[in-house]
């Protein structure tokens, strides 16, 4: 029987709703001084999309700290990120007691992002289940299959621009995995690897359509502009580099079968508004009690 998977990056929704209400300096702190702007949201933000969804499993995947595999690839990797506010710090614990006390399954493993841990779950899951991923990182993108689905944060709660196979393939001119080699000739200044200096996007994207991979592209480099040419070649090394450093691993070490038992999902709306109640998640709570 098939099911409906939800994953969710949890972090991704956490930044997203903190930095929302941080600007105009809306911290919600509870009783015992606790900032719990971030929580708030990404309660508010996760239930929408279970009505929305109906998933039967739910699994929230997070980052275990800032290193994992990649900086040892290349120590520049995501190293221009700045320091999480102070206001932001204590949520991080916080937010993944909250998951847990609403019967989600957090889901982080040591050395790897939670870009791996949601790629590896989707493409296991997706052999015989619908897989629905919540997240704001473009990356994952390169996950979409027949059974994937990515819902990227867009406005509010509840909008998304939503990414099946076929609007993917549609919008870009090729697969879901070439996104790889894109980013690879691109770069991404967010995570903090060059790709090819001078070569943007709607390049890359042209590149790969016609060339089906970065190693095809350099095994027919002399059918390329000259400028083309050049740039590629003074930046060999880093194209190379950073098709490694964007390709998320879907091969994380997770005993997935005990998991997806764990991930089922069943709560009442009573449950829901007494987890709020205790945890005096007042805002979520009335956004719930007003819309589920």
């Amino acid at each position: 029987m098939t099911q409906r998977v939800l994953l969710v990056d949890g972090m991704a929704l956490l930044f997203r709703h903190f930095y929302a209400t941080s600007l105009h300096n809306q911290f919600m702190y509870n009783s015992e001084g606790v900032p719990t702007n971030g929580i708030q949201g990404f309660v508010r933000h996760v239930f929408s999309a279970i009505k929305e969804i109906h998933p039967t499993h739910i699994a929230v995947c997070w980052d275990m700290g800032q290193e994992t595999f990649r900086n040892e690839m290349f120590d520049g990797y995501k190293q221009n990120r700045p320091t999480p506010p102070a206001e932001l710090i204590p949520q991080f614990d916080y937010v993944k007691e909250i998951s847990q006390h609403f019967g989600f399954v957090n889901v982080g493993v040591v050395n790897y992002e939670a870009d791996d841990v949601i790629g590896s779950l989707a493409q296991t899951y997706s052999q015989q289940n619908e897989v629905f991923i919540i997240t704001g990182d473009r990356d994952i993108l390169q996950c979409i299959n027949t059974n994937v689905e990515v819902w990227l944060t867009k406005k509010g709660f509840n909008i998304y621009n939503r990414y099946t196979l076929d609007r993917f393939k549609e919008e870009y001119g090729i697969e879901p995995k070439q996104l790889i080699d894109v980013k690879a000739l691109m770069g991404d200044s967010a995570d903090g690897y060059p790709g090819v200096r001078g070569i943007g996007e709607k390049t890359a994207i042209k590149l790969i359509q016609n060339h089906q991979s970065v190693e095809n592209v350099i095994e027919n480099i002399s059918t390329l502009t000259s400028l083309q040419q050049k740039k590629i070649n003074n930046n060999i090394h880093n194209l190379h580099l950073s098709k490694s450093l964007a390709e998320i691993y879907t091969r994380v070490p997770i005993e997935t079968e005990q998991l997806f038992k764990d991930m089922e999902y069943a709560h009442t709306l009573n449950d829901i508004l007494s987890i709020c109640n205790e945890h005096e998640l007042y805002i979520s709570g009335k956004y719930l009690a007003s819309n589920f």
